[in-house]
């Protein structure tokens, strides 16, 4: 029993050094960004300086027009969300129940999506979005996103974890293949769809490398790509304080989200079988 107890609290230990470490980078913005901008990095306390200041999200504020940024990102991350939950649903019940040729070679050339970087596919899609004259608009963002392997891996193993009894019972009933993924497969696939749209928010919302190529206008563009405008404030290069408070102003409702449903991400991974 001691042995386990001393191993308890040193696995505990070794934990809390970690996630110390992984935060360092959050403490260190966070308190960079309230040093005044006067103060070189080099002369006093790197952390704090002489005094705590709000002037850098003051003037992070006005450099960009934050509140089009947002409602730009919000349109975009959800934009992309609900049409996303559409087509991995279908496609996760048509792997997962329907029987079909070619249905194991498909979903195999489906899965080589995860396998291809995200920059390969840049000029093929900004070449599309210049050929449907969707170029700078909040369509542009979306289209390259509205399917996703993961999603369509992820709902077809949580759909084929679904009793199979469930379906032929709601067969019986007289139910078509609508109603039986609203009302039988949608709502025991709960936690797999909460996973899956944190995992889309966060990684959409941070995107930056397309939206700032297929965007020019600030009616269009997202957070990620009004923070650029952060490196060029001044003459002499960024204010680094002022960079990172533009960045905790970014990344904001990312951390709010995740301590508020912290719980509720752990748990939906762990019920949806996901490793």
């Amino acid at each position: 029993m001691t042995r386990r107890k001393w191993r308890s609290y040193l696995v505990t230990a070794v934990t809390f050094v970690l996630a110390m470490i992984w935060l360092m980078p959050l403490v260190f913005s966070v308190l960079m960004s309230l040093r005044p901008a006067t103060e070189p990095i080099n002369v006093g306390n790197i952390f704090f300086g002489s005094t705590l200041t709000l002037d850098n999200y003051h003037n992070a504020w006005q450099v960009a027009p934050w509140g089009r940024h947002y409602l730009n990102s919000l349109i975009f991350v959800f934009g992309t969300l609900i049409v996303q939950l559409v087509t991995i649903t279908m496609a996760g019940y048509a792997f997962a129940r329907l029987r079909f040729w070619g249905r194991d070679v498909l979903l195999g050339v489906l899965l080589l999506q995860l396998m291809i970087p995200t920059g390969v596919l840049l000029v093929q899609n900004f070449a599309t979005v210049r050929t449907l004259g969707l170029f700078d608009t909040h369509w542009a963002l979306m289209m390259p996103y509205w399917g996703s392997a993961f999603g369509v891996l992820m709902m077809r193993q949580t759909f084929r974890a679904v009793p199979f009894e469930l379906e032929e019972a709601a067969r019986s009933d007289g139910a078509n293949w609508w109603q039986l993924i609203r009302h039988v497969y949608v709502p025991l696939s709960l936690p797999a769809y909460i996973s899956f749209a944190i995992v889309s928010i966060s990684s959409h919302w941070n995107e930056f490398l397309w939206p700032f190529i297929v965007t020019r206008s600030e009616d269009v563009r997202p957070l990620t790509a009004g923070l650029n405008k952060l490196f060029f404030t001044t003459e002499v290069g960024a204010q680094y304080g002022q960079l990172l408070a533009g960045t905790l102003i970014v990344i904001a409702p990312l951390v709010v989200l995740f301590v508020f449903f912290q719980r509720q991400f752990i748990e939906s991974f762990a019920s949806s079988g996901l490793k």
